[in-house]
C-alpha cells in the first residue's frame, strides 16, 4: 500500500505539471527530481543516517549553501519514478549525467562555500557497481549558486537496492577563479550570451561552429571559415557563452564528419545576459520558445531580417521568393509545425505515453543485465529461465504501451514525415534484444525453452513494425 500510494502521488504530481497554463511563468526549479527524491527520503531512507546543514545570509533570509545527504534503502522497483524526474527536468540542467553499474567512470562533487574561501570535494559515485542519476540546475533565486539533485544505489539481495540522496546547494565553482582566493567573479551574467544545446535523438553531430555579426546583412556575407568559435558535443551536449556589450546576431553550423560544413544553418539573436535553449534534430530544430517571444525573432526587437527570422538560410532565394527545396528548414519543416500545433494537454498525453514506454524499455534492459550478472556468478539455470519469462512478459505489455502511442499520434494527426521516425526506434530496440538473444544461445545454461519463446516472440514484433512502417509510408 504505501508503494502504491508514493507512485500515485508522484504520477499525478507529474500529470499536473506536465498540463499546465502554457501561458505560466516557465518552470525554473528541477520539480520532478525533487519530488522524486524527497519521496525516496520520506519513505526509504534510513533513520538517523540522514544530514541537514544550511546557512542562511542573515540580512536576507536567502540559503546560501544547504546540504541533504540520506542513505536509503528499498526494492529497485520503488526507484521508477527516478528516470522519470531526471528526463522531465532534464532541460532545466547545465550539467546532467546518467551512470549504468559497469561503468568504470567515478564521480566527485566540488562543493565551494563561505564566499568562495572555502571548498571541499563530496564523492557521489564511489565503485563501478552503482547506478547514478546526476543534474546541475542554476538556483531560482540566487544566479551565483547551483543546485545538485544527484542518487546513486547498487544492487544487495532479493531484488533490493542500498543508496544515497544527495541535494546540494552551493556556490558555482565556475565563477570563480581555480585558485580560490578572494572569490572575484570570472564573468559578468548580465553581459553573457549562452547557448544551451541538446543533440536529439535522430542525429550523431558531434562538432558545431560558431559565427557572430553586429547586422543581419554582415551576417548574411560571412565567409565560411569565419567562425568564431566551436563547440563540441559530449553527451549529447554543446555550450557557446560570449561577453556582449549589445545586442548581435549569430549562426549555428554543424561541421559533417567528412570535415565540410552543413548546407543548412540555425540564425539566433545573441541578446546579453540571456541563455538559448535549443535542441537539433535531423532538418530542424526545437526552438526556444520563450527567448523567441521576449527577445528573439518574434519579439519585435531581432536583428535578424525577414528571411533570416523566417528560417531561410540560402543567400540564393530567387527574386520570387521560393525557397529551394536543400535549403527549406524550420519554418516549412511539417514535423515541427506539427508540434507546435499541439495543445498543452495533448504534449502532455504524447509525453505520459512516451514516459510508460521508457519505464518499460528500461525495466527489460535491467532484466538482460541481471541474467548477465547471474551468468558471471552463480550460474542458476532456473532463475534465468524464470527471467526470461518476464522478459517476455514485459515486452508484451511494452508493446500495449507501443500502440497507444501510434494510435495516439495517428488520432492528432502526426504528418507521415514523423511516423517513420517513430518505428525506426520501436525497431531499434527489438534489434538490440535479437542481437543480445543470439549471443546468449550460445551458452549451454541460457539455451532453452524460454529463450527460444522470447526470440520467436521478438522476432515477430520485428517483422510486425516492419510492415507497418512500410505501410506508413503509403
Amino acid at each position: 500500500m504505501k508503494r502504491f500510494f508514493i507512485m500515485l502521488l508522484i504520477a499525478c504530481s507529474a500529470i499536473t505539471t506536465a498540463s499546465a497554463d502554457p501561458t505560466a511563468t516557465p518552470q525554473n526549479k528541477a520539480e520532478s527530481v525533487i519530488r522524486s527524491l524527497e519521496g525516496i527520503i520520506a519513505f526509504y531512507a534510513e533513520e538517523g543516517g540522514q544530514t541537514l546543514s544550511v546557512i542562511k545570509n542573515p540580512e536576507t533570509g536567502l540559503v546560501e549553501a544547504s546540504e541533504r545527504i540520506a542513505p536509503f534503502t528499498c526494492e529497485k522497483e520503488d526507484l521508477w519514478s527516478i528516470p522519470i524526474g531526471f528526463r522531465d527536468d532534464e532541460p532545466l540542467s547545465y550539467q546532467y549525467m546518467h551512470l549504468l553499474p559497469g561503468n568504470t567512470e567515478l564521480f566527485t562533487l566540488k562543493v565551494v562555500t563561505n564566499n568562495g574561501q572555502k571548498s571541499k570535494d563530496v564523492r557521489i559515485r564511489t565503485n563501478s557497481k552503482q547506478e547514478m542519476w546526476f543534474m546541475c540546475c542554476k538556483n531560482p533565486d540566487n544566479p551565483q549558486l547551483r543546485d545538485v539533485y544527484a542518487i546513486v544505489w547498487e544492487e544487495t539481495k532479493n531484488n533490493n537496492v542500498a543508496g544515497t540522496v544527495y541535494m546540494i546547494t552551493s556556490l558555482r565553482p565556475d565563477m570563480y577563479e581555480k585558485n580560490m582566493t578572494g572569490a572575484s567573479l570570472v564573468s559578468d551574467n548580465k553581459n553573457t550570451f549562452t547557448i544551451d544545446g541538446r543533440v536529439g535523438y535522430d542525429l550523431n553531430d558531434s562538432l558545431y561552429v560558431i559565427y557572430m555579426a553586429d547586422s543581419a546583412e554582415e551576417l548574411d556575407n560571412v565567409a565560411d571559415d569565419a567562425y568564431v568559435a566551436t563547440m563540441p558535443v559530449v553527451n549529447k551536449r554543446f555550450s557557446f557563452s560570449v561577453q556582449l556589450d549589445k545586442p548581435k546576431v549569430g549562426r549555428i553550423r554543424t561541421v559533417m564528419p567528412d570535415g565540410s560544413l552543413c548546407k543548412l544553418w540555425t540564425n539566433l539573436d545573441f541578446v546579453p545576459g540571456e541563455t538559448y535553449r535549443i535542441t537539433t534534430h535531423n532538418g530542424y530544430y526545437d526552438e526556444d520558445r520563450d527567448y523567441e517571444q521576449r527577445v528573439g525573432r518574434y519579439s519585435g526587437h531581432s536583428l535578424l531580417n525577414n528571411l533570416q527570422r523566417r528560417g531561410i538560410d540560402d543567400q540564393s532565394v530567387e527574386v520570387s521568393g521560393k525557397v529551394p527545396e536543400q535549403f527549406r528548414t524550420v519554418a516549412s519543416d511539417p514535423r515541427l509545425v506539427w508540434r507546435n500545433s499541439l495543445t498543452a494537454q495533448q504534449q502532455a498525453q504524447l509525453k505520459l505515453k512516451a514516459e510508460l514506454v521508457e519505464m518499460d524499455i528500461e525495466n527489460i534492459k535491467a532484466k538482460y543485465q541481471m541474467i548477465g550478472e547471474i551468468m558471471g556468478g552463480f550460474r542458476s539455470r532456473d532463475r534465468i529461465m524464470l527471467i526470461f519469462d518476464q522478459i517476455l512478459q514485459q515486452n508484451k505489455e511494452l508493446d500495449k504501451k507501443y500502440q497507444d502511442v501510434i494510435k495516439l499520434a495517428k488520432k492528432l494527426n502526426c504528418p507521415v514525415e514523423e511516423m517513420p521516425n517513430l518505428y525506426k526506434e520501436i525497431l531499434k530496440f527489438y534489434t538490440e534484444q535479437n542481437k543480445t538473444l543470439v549471443d546468449l544461445y550460445k551458452d549451454s545454461i541460457t539455451n532453452g525453452k524460454s529463450i527460444r519463446k522470447l526470440h520467436e516472440y521478438v522476432t515477430k514484433q520485428t517483422e510486425k513494425y516492419i510492415k507497418e512502417m512500410e505501410n506508413s509510408l503509403k
